[in-house]
Parts: C-alpha cells; sequence; structure tokens
C-alpha cells in the first residue's frame, strides 16, 4: 500500500504500538526520522528540531503526555494523528487551540476499521433491542493487555456511548487486563433464557498500526479537528 510520494514521519512513543507503526511506515510510503521514547521528549517536550522535518506525526503514549505532545506538534506546525486514550478532560482545550491556530489533529480510540464497522453494527443492534421491548439487558465487556493504562478502554466508552444514544438507556462497562490480548470487545443482549452476542477481536496490534498510518497520510494538508470517521467518509467536514 505504497504511495508514489514517500513523506517524513515523526513516530512519537517507543512502545509497542510505536514500534509496530516504525516498522509498518516504509510499506505505508513514509521514512521514519524520529522514533521518540520518553528519554528523548521528557527533558524539553516536543520540538520542531526534535521532530527532525517531519511532515507528519504519529502519537500514542499515555494520558499523562498526550496533550503536551499535540501541542509540541502544533508549535511545531506538524500535523499529528492522536491515538492515545484517557485524556478526555483536556482534549477539548487542545482541540480549540488547533483550530484556532489552524493546525491539523486527527484523533481516534482506535484505528481499526473493523471497530468502526462494530460500532455501527452495535448501534443497529441497541436500536432493534430497544424497539423489540422483550427485556434484554445490555452490557459490554472489553479485554485488553495488562499494560494497558485506562480502564475502560476509549473503544468501549464510545461503543457504550453509541448503544445508549441507541437503546436511551446507559451500558454497563466490564474492563478485563490480562496477558497481551490486542483488543477484545463483547457486547452481549441478555434476556431471560436466551443472548445475544456480538464481538471484535483484534487478532494483532499491526491492524492498529495500519490504520493510523493511513490517517497520517490522510491528513497532510488538511488543517482542523478531525476522527477516524472523516477519513472513512462517514461524516461531513471538519469539527
Amino acid at each position: 500500500m505504497t504511495n508514489s510520494k514517500t513523506l517524513r514521519l515523526a513516530v512519537i512513543g517507543d512502545g509497542k504500538m510505536g514500534q509496530a507503526i516504525a516498522s509498518l511506515a516504509s510499506q505505508y510510503g513514509f521514512e521514519v526520522v524520529a522514533l521518540l521514547g520518553e528519554q528523548q521528549v521528557l527533558p524539553q517536550g516536543i520540538t520542531k528540531p526534535l521532530l527532525d522535518g517531519a511532515e507528519v506525526a504519529v502519537e500514542f503514549t499515555t494520558p499523562q503526555f498526550a496533550a503536551a505532545n499535540v501541542r509540541g506538534c502544533l508549535a511545531a506546525g506538524c500535523p499529528v494523528v492522536c491515538g492515545t486514550t484517557g485524556w478526555d478532560n483536556s482534549r477539548a482545550e487542545v482541540e480549540e487551540e488547533i483550530r484556532t491556530r489552524k493546525g491539523a489533529l486527527l484523533w481516534a480510540p482506535n484505528f481499526s476499521i473493523g471497530v468502526h464497522l462494530f460500532s455501527r453494527i452495535v448501534a443497529n443492534a441497541a436500536r432493534l433491542v430497544a424497539e423489540a421491548n422483550a427485556g434484554f439487558d445490555a452490557h459490554l465487556i472489553e479485554t485488553h493487555h495488562n499494560q494497558k493504562v485506562d480502564a475502560p478502554s476509549g473503544t468501549a466508552r464510545a461503543l457504550a456511548d453509541v448503544a445508549e444514544k441507541a437503546a436511551g438507556k446507559p451500558v454497563p462497562i466490564t474492563s478485563v487486563r490480562v496477558g497481551n490480548v490486542p483488543g477484545t470487545h463483547k457486547v452481549i443482549f441478555d434476556g431471560a433464557f436466551e443472548q445475544i452476542a456480538l464481538e471484535h477481536v483484534a487478532r494483532d496490534r499491526r491492524v492498529f498500526a495500519t490504520g493510523a498510518l493511513t490517517a497520517a497520510r490522510w491528513i497532510v494538508g488538511r488543517q482542523g479537528v478531525f476522527t477516524f470517521d472523516h477519513m472513512l467518509g462517514t461524516t461531513g467536514t471538519s469539527e
């Protein structure tokens, strides 16, 4: 899935996701000019010299650093794709800065196309179950590796929100942290004598890496705040 123009890419975060993105970057038409971990970033934050001429950055770190990292990219004039979750309290403020200063940010809790489709399936299912009024209770169970910081996951919160809007009532979430699971999200509708179960299973974190790289190429040359839905063409203009 290469492109004729090679783009210079900075990867912020050298954990498992960052390494996966860097390893696949050349296949998607990128040259990785910076792979930045805490040792490089923490002393002075994200700066233009640190980005080393990157035309776009991808940020997968932890909630306490995400806002500062995105702001650093904005100050450096570098569009950024962010997959860090758990920084909702500061994200609205950062997004307003992006709009005001005519930067570019694409944030998503999940970069899997399958999860995007799954979200629409869950919404339709929740609506049908609610319309049937047959006494089904909804519940969401999400499972991730034991190093994932936020619980529930950003994807689980987004799926629960979609289901709640469709069904008109809250959907509880149970979070499981175990082993090396890349990500599993299961929505159940439980009745007195039967159960409906919908499940999305990520088998390899490379599915998120490829989505993030596709988003990184898409955002170059744009201004505004975007979601994965914008890139996939399922919503309108930037927010």
